[in-house]
Parts: structure tokens; sequence; C-alpha cells
């Protein structure tokens, strides 16, 4: 049994860290993937249609310095003394020469207001020299590197088209937290041919890993993607969860995942005109506020 006070959220982990308010900034570096470039294959994963996640202000042909002035402009009306987070999502941000990455890198945290960055990437695109200077660099600012594990199982990572094992993430992931650097795993709960036992049994895998946060979210359909025409051709190999359905299959999540992660979310919400299914309408904070209430009511 859980209690809804329980659960860490990313909010709750910046404050073991920062004694001031902070807030992400999305950054689109410009950086591609190796599953993309032909280096590993071609097409990207099937569900992956990065415009789901790159805010307006985060376009690729912008230079760093720029998106970040426009993130801080468009959040410090509210928040004049806040800090900020530079945060580089879109494909693969990692994935390039070590110039260029530690250029972008330095560019974001020489803006004034920037206190550290979170560096989203493939478990298969760290190389060791980069883990030797992310290690100097979270010596004097924050760092979080996230890695988009997605499952834990081989047979869906090779039909999502990920281009690496749930080993390579092991392994990437437990170098990384050798350097005292903190780490994220992000989930997709849902892919096509996993059941509910196997999707619980991805709770049991990573919290043997020395991971900081988690990051999960529900199994989207988006517009323009590999996955959009599977599911036409094949839509038996689909489960899409109600909201209701998936509310449950998070709590059950969470009682087997290690306490000590902080979960930086539980849904993400892709935009309108890009998804196809399944449309809850619902913002994390939102869905979190269900998930607490549920387990108040099972807990009865």
């Amino acid at each position: 049994m859980i209690t809804s006070h329980l659960i860490k959220d990313f909010g709750d982990f910046l404050r073991t860290v920062f004694p001031f308010k902070v807030q992400k900034i999305s950054i689109n570096a410009g950086f591609t993937c190796p599953n993309r470039d032909g280096t590993k294959g071609w097409g990207g994963c099937t569900y992956c249609n990065n415009q789901t996640f790159s805010p307006q202000y985060a376009a690729n042909e912008k230079p760093v310095a720029q998106q970040l002035e426009e993130g801080i402009r468009f959040f410090s009306h509210k928040y004049p003394q806040m800090k900020y987070i530079a945060y580089f999502q879109a494909y693969t941000n990692t994935y390039d020469s070590l110039e260029n990455l530690l250029r972008k890198y330095r560019e974001a945290l020489n803006h004034p207001d920037i206190v550290g960055l979170i560096i989203g990437t493939r478990p298969d695109c760290m190389p060791e020299k980069l883990l030797d200077e992310l290690e100097k660099i979270s010596r004097r600012y924050f760092l979080l590197v996230e890695y988009g594990v997605e499952s834990t199982n081989n047979e869906t990572l090779q039909f999502i088209n990920r281009g690496h094992t749930y080993e390579e993430a092991v392994e990437t992931i437990q170098q990384t937290a050798f350097r005292k650097i903190y780490v994220g795993a992000h989930l997709i709960l849902g892919l096509p041919g996993e059941n509910r036992e196997m999707i619980l049994s991805h709770a049991d895998k990573i919290s043997q890993l020395p991971l900081t946060t988690v990051k999960l979210h529900q199994l989207q359909l988006i517009r323009r993607t590999k996955m959009a025409r599977q599911f036409e051709e094949h839509p038996e190999l689909f489960h899409l969860y109600t909201v209701d359905e998936y509310i449950d299959l998070c709590i059950d999540f969470i009682e087997r995942l290690n306490p000590d992660f902080f979960i930086e979310r539980f849904v993400s919400q892709s935009p309108k005109e890009l998804l196809i299914a399944p449309a809850w309408g619902l913002k994390n904070y939102e869905f979190t506020a269900r998930i607490k209430n549920r387990i108040k009511e099972r807990n009865k």
C-alpha cells in the first residue's frame, strides 16, 4: 500500500537542490538521431514526431542563447526572481562532435540566469569522453542526464525501432551515476505487445538502477508516424488505456517502484492537431491529482 504523500515529484527533487524557484526551458539545438540519419536506421522510433514536444520558442534555426532569452521572457513576468535550467530536449542531445556539443552546452551555461542543464539523449549515444566532460560540468552546475529507456523488453525495443537494447541502457545509466551525475529514465507505458504485467515488470527492473528521476507517459498515437500506420493496419496489437485504467496502472507501477525515485511526470500531452489517441486532455498536475485521489479511495 502507498499513500499519496509518498509520491515524490520533480518539484520535490529541485527543492532538495536549489533554495530558490527554478523553471526548465526547452531547447532544440538542431541535433538528429542515429536511427534517423542511417547510422543505425532510418525513420526514427516508430512513435516519434518531435513536433509533439518542442515549444514554439524552441526552433532549431535559432541559436541556443536566443531560445533561452525567448523562454525566459515567456516565464519571467510571473516570477521575476526565478532561475532557469536549459533543457536540451528534442532528438538526441549527445549525438554530435564533442566540440559542437560542448559549445552548445556552454552557450546555455553562459547565460546569467541559467543554473544548470538537463540533457535528453539515448543510452547508446554517450561516449566516455563526453561523460568525462559532463562530470566536470556537474561539479560546477546542476546536471541531469535523461535517457530514453522506453521499455525493459528487448523485443519491444526492436519493434519500435529504438536501435538499442535494455542492457545498453543499464550500462550507460550505471556509468553516468558512477560519475555522480544525476540520472533520469524515460518509459512509455502501453507500447504494442506489452500487457499489464510486462509493463509493471519495468518498475521492478529499473528499481535496481542508480536513478534519480523517472519520467513516465502513456502511449500516444501521433499523426505522420510509422506507429500510426501500424495502428490502422493492426489495431489488435494495441491497447489504448482509458484514463481510469491508466490511473490504476500508474498506482500499481508506483507500488513496485523504488520509493527513492522522484517521478517527474505520469502523462504527456501532445498537440491536438497531431494527436490521434488517446485524447484525455489532462495536464500532468491534473492527472497527478487524480492519482492521489484514487490512492485515497483504494486505501479506505
